[in-house]
């Protein structure tokens, strides 16, 4: 059995109750869950929360929820958590801020675990089309081997392009010196947050403790690598808008009116 388990927390440092946020009439939650079960190769969806409010919440509209530990240092831990109790196969950890997951997307990465277990996490990217999105240090870039698995994780812009001498002038004191071209047919890829894992496979990689390069990029997914788990990459086509503060409600809304 496939299942998603969305982690939704009450507490947020930019957004507090952010789970609970209403958008077009509904709860954040509430349109993560629904878009997630719009998956074809998903047989379950599953909140996985450490507060009684986003419980009873799920629940009034017949929601699958589970109580789990407020003291979970991730997302991925409260997911391990949560599906300890629920009989599966593969678990898909879907973002609780992505009120417009694409169901296809999931589709995308759970289709190719299910025929080859072995691929170990399996997660989406997409191509880099901007200039600004490969030296925002907010947008995670992926390089990958030459059959997909993922070489490495990094806010900063890779690959980088040695020989356009404009990436050497990037900023300097704050302000900008250069604006460098893309590079034609260069591999530019973001990382897309969202992680399909055979179940054993999550249990082992969150007892793995936190690496090097996960303390110093503060992503998670390279602690994967680090350790030796393959992290098979498939390339989709998406634009999600993640609620990290109240003023992204209002972009999701927008979006929203113009999927009718």
């Amino acid at each position: 059995m496939n299942i998603v388990v969305i982690p939704a927390r009450f507490g947020s440092t930019r957004f507090p109750g952010k789970p609970l946020a209403p958008i077009a009439g509904r709860t954040m939650i509430w349109h993560v869950y629904h878009r997630s079960l719009k998956a074809k190769a998903i047989d379950e969806v599953w909140v996985a929360t450490d507060d009684e409010r986003i419980f009873d919440e799920v629940k009034s509209w017949g929601g699958k929820v589970v109580m789990t530990r407020p003291d979970h240092a991730s997302g991925t831990d409260r997911v391990a958590e949560a599906v300890s109790h629920i009989p599966c196969d593969i678990v898909v950890n879907v973002q609780g801020d992505e009120p417009l997951i694409d169901p296809e997307v999931i589709d995308a990465i759970v289709v190719p675990l299910s025929r080859n277990p072995s691929l170990g996490i399996v997660t989406p990217v997409a191509k880099i089309e901007s200039l600004d999105e490969i030296f925002n240090p907010s947008v995670v870039k992926v390089v990958r081997d030459s059959e997909g698995f993922a070489l490495y994780f990094s806010r900063a812009p890779i690959p980088f392009n040695r020989d356009d001498s404009d990436f050497h002038m990037v900023k300097k004191g704050g302000e900008s010196l250069g604006r460098p071209s893309l590079p034609v047919n260069a591999p530019y890829f973001r990382h897309i947050g969202l992680y399909a894992f055979p179940k054993k496979t999550l249990f082992e990689f969150c007892n793995l403790p936190p690496s090097v390069l996960e303390r110093v990029e503060k992503l998670e997914q390279l602690r994967a690598l680090e350790y030796g788990i393959p992290l098979y990459t498939v390339l989709v086509t998406y634009e999600g808008i993640a609620v990290d503060e109240p003023g992204d409600v209002m972009r999701v809304e927008k979006a929203l009116r113009l999927k009718r």
